[in-house]
């Protein structure tokens, strides 16, 4: 049977990588239509439209132009590893062995919002209720999804800027909402207040309460992941000395929306919690499926330490990370570790640290 010969469009940025990967594989390594097909998990006749559209795209020239790509068999290793349901790894190396880790952070956190947006895409049913946090992250994906089912969007946390209007938080939920025609549900609050009561205050304002009450209805939601104590942190900053030096002795390595994770994925709690608009631990336990993305190549102890948490379903990070997860204590044995199912909101049951596994106390 004749291979279909129409050009395939590309309707999102993730399948620019998707094109790449199987072209690399079918031009510069010289691998069969049929043998990508396995790899991927898609037809033979979807390889070849792939590779016309690669064509068409200029993404086929002399060399493979898209600097990133998905790496299929790294991605099955941490789902299997952390017993995730979603594992997407971005390979921003591959002009050196996929081992150097590009020094324009921004661009690589560009490629992994991409890929973060088209999981969403995937994965967002009519009806679903998305939530985003205030991460970079998020912006990046709110930046490349083209589509989604008709859903509502949340912000999960308020606002780091001094333009309520037109935070880039605010901005991120408007666009990603209006991707699917859904409601948009913005934050127009700080996300740190200078005392207990004033936040209290700001909670109970109607625009504000709207949004909270809709932290319970969230179904999904994207969150970025980072250290504690890294330049892109929402709470270090806030901290007094003494209350850092209280949260490092306490083995704080993670921060996820607003929250402080030590290396075994318990939450920290901090002075700061009664201060912030932002959903609580609580809120997070809850979403059905919570995907992480990563920085890019830094904080790896801290993607542990979420991961560690059972907090998420799902992980978009580049591949030096991966392969800094799955390697770094040893080599990967396949044992998946147990997402937290919520029976003990106050301590959560968690995997034995690799170290522990290797008989150390």
């Amino acid at each position: 049977m004749a291979e279909p010969a129409e050009v395939a469009a590309l309707p999102g940025p993730i399948d620019t990588l998707l094109a790449a990967a199987v072209a690399r594989r079918f031009y510069l390594e010289n691998r069969s239509k049929v043998e990508i097909a396995k790899e991927f998990g898609i037809s033979r006749f979807k390889v070849a439209r792939l590779l016309d559209a690669a064509v068409a795209h200029d993404i086929v020239r002399i060399d493979i132009t898209v600097p990133a790509e998905i790496d299929v068999p790294l991605g099955r290793a941490l789902t299997e590893r952390f017993g995730l349901r979603h594992g997407i790894v971005v390979d921003l190396g591959r002009g050196d062995g996929g081992t150097a880790v590009p020094a324009d952070q921004r661009q690589s956190g560009r490629w992994l919002g991409t890929a973060a947006a088209r999981l969403v895409s995937d994965i967002v049913e009519e009806g679903d209720v998305l939530g985003l946090d205030g991460s970079h992250a998020v912006d990046a994906l709110s930046e490349a999804v083209t589509r989604l089912p008709l859903c509502d969007v949340v912000q999960l946390t308020g606002v780091h800027g001094r333009d309520l209007a037109h935070d880039a938080a605010i901005t991120a939920v408007r666009r990603t909402a209006a991707a699917g025609g859904g409601r948009a549900f913005p934050l127009h609050t700080l996300f740190l207040l200078p005392d207990a009561a004033t936040a209290a205050v700001l909670r109970s304002q109607p625009a504000t309460a709207e949004t909270l009450e809709r932290f319970g209805q969230v179904t999904k939601a994207v969150v970025g992941i980072g250290a504690w104590d890294g330049p892109h942190s929402t709470v270090y900053g806030a901290l007094s000395e003494r209350e850092r030096e209280t949260l490092r002795d306490a083995g704080a390595c993670a921060e996820v929306a607003g929250h402080v994770l030590d290396d075994g994925g318990r939450f920290v709690p901090t002075e700061l919690n009664a201060r912030t608009i932002a959903v609580d631990a609580a809120g997070l336990r809850g979403v059905d499926e919570l995907i992480g993305v990563t920085a890019g190549g830094r904080g790896t102890g801290a993607v542990r330490a979420v991961l560690r948490s059972g907090l998420l379903t799902g992980v978009v990070t580049d591949a030096v990370t991966a392969r800094r997860l799955l390697w770094r204590d040893g080599p990967y044995d396949g044992r998946p570790e147990r997402r937290y199912d919520g029976t003990d909101a106050a301590a959560p049951t968690l995997p034995a640290p690799r170290s522990t596994e290797r008989g150390q106390a």
